[in-house]
């Protein structure tokens, strides 16, 4: 049962109230009654909105008691892991035996306050540019479990939602990701701006898929959403030894195939400015695009040699 638990606002951007449903269903209800009642879970992110002054939330459903969403189960060959996951949670070493790349992701994602407080449903909802598990679920192609009005369920591929192609609609919420359990080796690396855990300046996750003989990547926060540099995928896809990868790798390329894949990505994802139409001299990008290129260059090189080592 849901419990209702009015508050007096303390400041400016507070919430009048508070709603702490006990299930999935009954937080899509209350979003039903209050329509403009905003869903939270760890709030790492919705607060630093109300503390900025963008939010002012009238009321808020609190996603934190609802244990059908905190943990994570196998299902017909997918993990089927709870929008509430923590970070923290997700660092752990079974859950990382099974999805690595996603728990590099989310030991990367700050320092223990956030991974103890921030959630893997929160990353994906927010969407923003430098969420750290992006660039891996849309690698990993995972799909989102979405709950509504009546029981409903529907299914929508992550990088639909990323994109703003298919959108949360009223009274919906994330309950679960369906992510593959590919049984291969993944990496997941990040540059900063500065030491210690801080925001991406850029991000890659590199997936082997064997059973499919390919290579997933994606870029994260060169752009609003990640980045899937396809033909880069195909190219090296065709020059893996797939007879012999297995879940630890073993199919090393030479130094110069790593190279030109990490060269291969960059370019597609911080392509060269189009020729100018005048037939005028034709620009270039700018030494902040360049630096970004090439780190981009870098850890997709570095993400592929890692999980084909």
């Amino acid at each position: 049962m849901s419990t209702h638990a009015p508050h007096a606002p303390n400041g400016p951007g507070l919430a009048r109230s508070v709603t702490l449903p006990a299930t999935l269903d009954e937080a899509v209800a209350a979003l039903a009654a209050m329509p403009a009642a905003v869903p939270v879970a760890g709030g790492t992110d919705l607060m630093a909105s109300v503390n900025a002054g963008q939010l002012r939330p009238a009321a808020l459903v609190g996603l934190g008691h609802i244990s059908e969403i905190r943990g994570w189960e196998y299902q017909d060959g997918h993990g089927l892991l709870g929008a509430g996951l923590t970070h923290a949670r997700m660092g752990r070493p079974d859950f990382a035996a099974l999805f690595p790349a996603l728990a590099a992701a989310a030991r990367a994602a700050g320092p223990p306050q956030i991974r103890n407080a921030g959630t893997l449903g929160g990353n994906v909802v927010t969407a923003a540019p430098t969420g750290d598990t992006l660039p891996v679920l849309a690698a990993l192609e995972a799909v989102l479990v979405i709950a509504g009005p009546g029981g409903a369920r529907r299914e929508v591929p992550v990088g639909h939602l990323l994109a703003g192609m298919d959108m949360l609609r009223p009274g919906e919420i994330l309950g679960h990701l369906r992510v593959p359990l590919l049984h291969a080796p993944q990496a997941f690396l990040k540059a900063t701006g500065r030491t210690g855990p801080s925001r991406a300046v850029a991000s890659a996750a590199v997936v082997l898929d064997p059973a499919r003989r390919g290579v997933r990547c994606a870029i994260g926060a060169v752009a609003p959403m990640p980045l899937r540099p396809l033909e880069a995928e195909q190219w090296v896809a065709s020059l893996i030894d797939w007879s012999v990868v297995t879940e630890r790798g073993a199919s090393a390329l030479a130094p110069e195939a790593l190279d030109a894949f990490g060269q291969y990505v960059a370019m597609a994802c911080i392509p060269d400015p189009p020729p100018a139409e005048d037939g005028g001299e034709a620009p270039v990008l700018p030494p902040a695009a360049l630096q970004l290129r090439r780190t981009v260059a870098a850890l997709a090189r570095r993400g592929l040699g890692r999980a084909l080592a």
